[in-house]
């Protein structure tokens, strides 16, 4: 009788973390599928739009726009990437301090003008 209640109550608990598992899978799914993540190693010019946000340009066509919410964007300020294929969430370096991407938009999915 026990070993019967016993095995119940595994199958019911093995359900419940398969049915959390599956919702946290379609919960999390969109989010990475709808972010961007874009070569900016081939960009060889940039334009900072406002005070957290920089275009990349590769000649004369816009690669992508960054934005930093967490760091101050100055005309004169020096960014250097940390690695050439960023996500949001990477990091890149502004005058010297590392700042966060918190979102990158490629311009072959966002228009830049």
């Amino acid at each position: 009788m026990i070993g019967k209640t016993c095995g119940k109550e595994f199958i019911l608990m093995r359900n419940k973390f398969l049915g959390l598992g599956v919702l946290i899978i379609l919960l999390t799914a969109p989010a990475v599928a709808l972010s961007d993540c874009v070569d900016l190693g081939r960009a060889n010019n940039q334009y900072i739009q406002g005070a957290h946000a920089v275009i990349f340009y590769a000649g004369m066509k816009p690669v992508a726009r960054v934005e930093v919410p967490y760091c101050m964007l100055y005309q004169d300020s020096i960014i250097r990437l940390t690695r050439t294929y960023a996500c949001d969430g990477d990091q890149l370096v502004v005058d010297g301090a590392l700042c966060i991407i918190g979102t990158l938009s490629s311009a072959t999915t966002n228009p830049m003008y």
